[in-house]
Order: C-alpha cells, then structure tokens, then sequence
C-alpha cells in the first residue's frame, strides 16, 4: 500500500472515536432523550447522518485495505462475488452503528 497521509489520518481519527464518545457521554448530562418530536426528529436525523456515512467511510477503509478496487469491479466489470462482498461489508459496518447507537 502507497504511503498516504489522508489514509493514516481517517485511521487514526476512527481509532480515536470511541474514546472522544466517551468523553463526550461523561460530560454530557445524564438525561439527554428528547423532550419533544421536534427533538426526537433532529436525533433521528442526525443518527441517520452519521450512520450512513460511517458505512462510507467503512467501505472505502475495506477498499482501500484490500487488494484492486472493489468499485471498478463492480461497476466495470459486473462482478457479481465482488458486489456480494461490498454488501456484505456495508451491511456488517451497519450493524456495528446499530450496536453501537442503541448502546
């Protein structure tokens, strides 16, 4: 693999996440659930944010871990295995996030 500063940064800042969450949770208040639907959309919204694009930003770790691109095999070449192994991927990074949310 090339030597690429962008690639240690994103993996050091996911190394880094769960304990700026931590950090984050202790100071925070003890009650943070929504008070209103207002409060309970915006949560919602944000949890999708986030959740959809660390199951980017998890697929494009996986591709750029992992020998040849998996998304030009995909597309140009209509692996099917390939795209098997992109949605098995995608959907294992979900339900960590999923885990991970619910708590």
């Amino acid at each position: 693999m090339k030597n690429r500063p962008g690639f240690v940064a994103l993996a050091s800042l996911l190394l880094a996440l769960p304990f700026t969450v931590a950090a984050a949770e202790s100071a925070a208040s003890a009650d943070w659930h929504a008070q209103s639907l207002g409060e309970a959309i915006g949560h919602m919204v944000l949890f999708a944010a986030v959740g959809i694009v660390a199951a980017i930003v998890g697929y494009k770790l996986f591709d750029k871990c992992t020998p040849g691109d998996l998304h030009n095999e995909i597309v140009q070449n209509k692996n099917i295995a390939a795209a098997i192994v992109a949605g098995a991927v995608i959907l294992g990074v979900c339900i960590i996030i999923a885990a991970a949310m619910v708590g």
